[in-house]
């Protein structure tokens, strides 16, 4: 029986910065946890209210929940309380980033093939996870900025068709806001932990099973590895996990975020002006935004297209991402396992399908700031939503048919420089009065990149 772990030293890893984002994402978990355990001890997760008397004079004498006194508590008299408080968000924004990013270079280097499809979704998996963790963290201090977060999940919920009400009693415990807070805590300290602690495991399980996947280059085929040994890179993964270290509690130490005093406690009665949601939910916030405000009666009930729609398609794009690798596998065609990966150039169609999905995200997540934009920019509000939804709609296919061209064009350029090698700018005169630009040749490693394997051999030496 093969296990993954057997030979271990033995094994070689490529050696690529494109292929550390799975790395960075760790090390961003763990001083997640470590953090975590400190703001836990002084944490109370209680909705239960009182009377504020800490050193922050200007909430003093203002009532608040257990939830945001202790969160106060932990900002302004705990030793090194406040630093621990951002360690935990930044790490969290830093481990969003790297997973978002690790999903889209397997994306565009086609990382997600043959025999890593699990991989791809393990790693979607995390992304989605992670962004439920991220929720119910930023709900647990109770106050106006979470208070307003949970406030648009209740409308969300309230518009679900037949079960929306009992949906929302659930999770509330009765009316809104109701306490939440009893539901998010454990699933946010103890559920979602374990199951991203579980899905790093298999994660790493898996890609141990196989051999590395690596970037195309001379020397480097389906069927070897070229890279640095297994000591050699768990010496330099201890230094990118220093180095994550470092960066977290740098940006902690030296940028604030989330002041939740500054926001006061949470009040269904009042809306914070200028607060919007996290730039990870921020496509949510969007759509909702662009939706048209449709609403019809159907058996006695009001349907309202303004939520469900955007939800649905968020949905349907979420979903399509998660399988991507196994539609594109059924239109290809291709069963094939592959250790080397792909040049986003050298596969046009692919590369305008992923820039056209960056679109659509972007003009959602964009659509999340159309106010705050308005008011900077003197513009109406009405008329920045109606050029986002234009854009929603006619961006994606002009970014796949920009792309392509582009990926297109690349291609071709590669292949006259690796033909006829790079201009110099220098003209020479011929014996017969004519004119040529002279080219200096590429050495064998570039020429192997620019037109790659397979062209490779058809090119003039």
């Amino acid at each position: 029986m093969h296990r993954p772990w057997s030979n271990l030293r033995a094994r070689v890893f490529p050696d690529h910065w494109s292929l550390l984002f799975g790395q960075i994402a760790f090390y961003s978990f763990v001083m997640i946890l470590l953090s975590g355990v400190v703001l836990t001890v002084h944490y109370e997760p209680s909705v239960d209210h009182v009377v504020y008397d800490g050193p922050y004079a200007p909430l003093q004498g203002v009532e608040m929940s257990r939830a945001l006194d202790s969160t106060l508590a932990i900002s302004f008299e705990v030793r090194g309380g406040l630093l621990v408080r951002q360690i935990h968000h930044w790490a969290t924004l830093i481990m969003l980033a790297a997973i978002t990013l690790h999903l889209l270079r397997l994306f565009f280097t086609a990382g997600f093939r043959r025999p890593r499809r699990l991989n791809w979704l393990v790693v979607f998996g995390l992304l989605i996870v992670m962004l439920a963790a991220s929720l119910t963290g930023t709900s647990l201090p109770d106050d106006m900025a979470s208070g307003m977060s949970l406030a648009v999940l209740d409308g969300v919920l309230q518009a679900t068709p037949f079960i929306g009400s009992d949906l929302s009693a659930l999770l509330f415990g009765g009316d809104f806001p109701g306490d939440v807070i009893s539901w998010f805590y454990p699933l946010h300290i103890v559920v979602l932990p374990a199951v991203l602690a579980v899905l790093f495991v298999v994660g790493a399980v898996l890609a141990l099973r196989h051999k590395p996947a690596q970037l195309a280059g001379p020397g480097r085929t389906e069927n070897n590895v070229v890279g640095r040994p297994a000591t050699v890179a768990a010496v330099k993964s201890v230094g990118l996990f220093c180095f994550v270290a470092g960066v977290a509690i740098f940006m902690a130490a030296t940028a604030t975020i989330n002041p939740v005093w500054l926001y006061g406690p949470a009040d269904p009665a009042n809306a914070s002006a200028g607060v919007g949601p996290a730039w990870y939910l921020a496509f949510l916030d969007g759509s909702l935004r662009l939706a048209p405000g449709w609403e019809f009666v159907l058996w006695g009930r009001t349907f309202t297209v303004a939520v469900l729609l955007p939800v649905a398609i968020c949905t349907l794009f979420l979903a399509l991402v998660a399988a991507y690798p196994f539609i594109e596998e059924r239109l290809t065609g291709d069963r094939n396992d592959h250790h080397v990966l792909e040049r986003p150039r050298n596969n046009p169609t692919r590369t305008g399908l992923g820039v056209a999905g960056i679109t659509f995200y972007g003009v959602l997540w964009a659509a999340a700031g159309a106010d705050t934009m308005a008011v900077l920019f003197h513009l109406s509000v009405n008329t920045l939503l109606h050029i986002f939804q234009i854009l929603l709609i006619l961006g994606p296919p002009a970014a796949l048919v920009i792309t392509r061209r582009i990926c297109l064009g690349l291609q071709e350029r590669d292949i006259q420089i690796a033909v006829h090698g790079v201009e110099t700018g220098q003209v020479i005169r011929l014996p017969d009065g004519g004119y040529v630009e002279n080219h200096r040749p590429v050495d064998a490693y570039r020429r192997w990149k620019l037109a790659g394997d397979r062209k490779h051999a058809q090119l003039p030496r």
